[in-house]
């Protein structure tokens, strides 16, 4: 199943969501790596209101021409290094969807089960696909202060896609082929 969330992406829009569902977003996406994960998690203001909103776990690559910006890759960066942020970001920005790759820890999955948030694994390796999907930059933040690849884009997408791999009840994707794929390890050397 795969389900179409527009902006903004209240808890109603997400409370159904299970591990292992196709999404599609649409709307407003704000992308954050390390330097405005930092900043945020330390006290700092965000320029944008990002309750109900996403945070997409990305440095694109980012040119100007004609006076507009235009993003020719966006692939997701590896989550795991926000991880020591997120939990204070979703519980005081109010962020409800968090994009990236590679799964958050476990502080994470209990903050989104607690405040209400998903994390979906987007594809990596296929930041000129993903860029594809990003109609508009409509301002940016942070540029001077943090470089580009870590500034704060506001990105208009239209069908940016993933799967959800945690959940608002902090069901985790990760965990689950994690203790799977335990499970069948152990059954295949108990056999040998």
């Amino acid at each position: 199943m795969t389900k179409d969330l527009e902006y903004p992406f209240t808890l109603e829009k997400l409370r159904d969501l299970e591990v292992g569902d196709g999404v599609r977003l649409f709307g407003t996406v704000f992308t954050g790596r390390d330097r405005l994960h930092a900043h945020l998690y330390s006290g700092g203001r965000s320029p944008v209101d990002l309750a109900d909103g996403a945070v997409y776990h990305c440095g694109p690559v980012v040119v100007r021409e004609d006076r507009t910006w235009k993003i020719r890759a966006a692939g997701p960066t590896t989550s795991m290094r926000q991880d020591p942020f997120m939990p204070r970001i979703i519980e005081q920005h109010r962020v409800r969807v968090i994009v990236g790759k590679g799964g958050m820890g476990e502080a994470t999955r209990r903050a989104c089960a607690k405040f209400g948030c998903i994390y979906v694994q987007a594809v990596g390796g296929a930041a000129a696909v993903l860029a594809q999907r990003i109609r508009s930059v409509e301002a940016v933040y942070f540029l001077r202060e943090f470089g580009t690849a870590d500034a704060l884009w506001e990105l208009v997408v239209e069908g940016l896609d993933g799967v959800v791999a945690i959940d608002t009840r902090g069901r985790s994707l990760h965990s689950r082929v994690r203790n799977r794929s335990r499970r069948a390890l152990k059954s295949l050397t108990e056999a040998a």
